[in-house]
């Protein structure tokens, strides 16, 4: 699997003379705004993984571009197929090192390790910007989502019930939580900037 920074180019199968598209997994651009927008917008259309219902513009992914949270994309063949975005926890000083994570692939890429090209990034981009834990919430039936994050190193720690309505349903949820071990020993009040956009 090609790795955060690791570039590739689509190399001869030897069976049946196929072609395997390798994958690059590397930091966002502002310039991968309008990618990612279209990205999240069918994984809101889609209703499985988000209570959103108002779709984004390039204009609103470009907001997410603070300086201070990583966002990643994966690559095939130069075209965004999927993208992983950390965003803040809460505002209290002693919670600065938490980030939400968020991860979506294009429909098109799902069930090819786009998610998981992703997911790595992520967390390695998270790690890098001195943050020591990830977490997120899971639709329950997600089984996919649920299997891509207990395969990264996430962990189940409950669920919600009733968390928030999506179309007129109460939907529960389950939050997930990666511990990044590199930095709980030098946690401080809050994480290193991001030395990104």
């Amino acid at each position: 699997m090609v790795g955060a920074g690791d570039r590739a180019e689509n190399a001869e199968c030897p069976i049946a003379g196929l072609r395997w598209r390798l994958m690059l997994a590397r930091e966002a651009k502002a310039e991968d705004a309008e990618a990612i927008a279209r990205i999240y917008n069918e994984g809101i259309e889609d209703r499985v993984a988000t209570f959103e219902n108002r779709l984004r513009s390039a204009d609103d992914v470009r907001a997410w571009f603070d300086g201070m949270h990583p966002c990643v994309v994966v690559e095939e063949d130069g075209v965004v197929i999927a993208f992983g975005a950390t965003s803040g926890y809460r505002p209290r000083e002693c919670y600065a090192g938490i980030a939400e994570a968020s991860l979506y692939v294009a429909r098109r890429a799902r069930g090819k390790g786009a998610g998981r090209s992703a997911m790595e990034a992520l967390i390695a981009a998270a790690a890098a910007a001195g943050f020591w834990k990830l977490l997120s919430r899971i639709f329950v039936e997600n089984q996919a989502s649920r299997r891509l994050c207990r395969s990264t190193g996430f962990r189940e720690v409950g669920v919600y019930e009733k968390h928030a309505r999506l179309d007129g349903e109460w939907r529960n949820v389950v939050i997930v939580e990666r511990l990044i071990p590199a930095n709980l020993d030098k946690a401080t009040a809050r994480p290193l900037r991001h030395n990104g956009s």
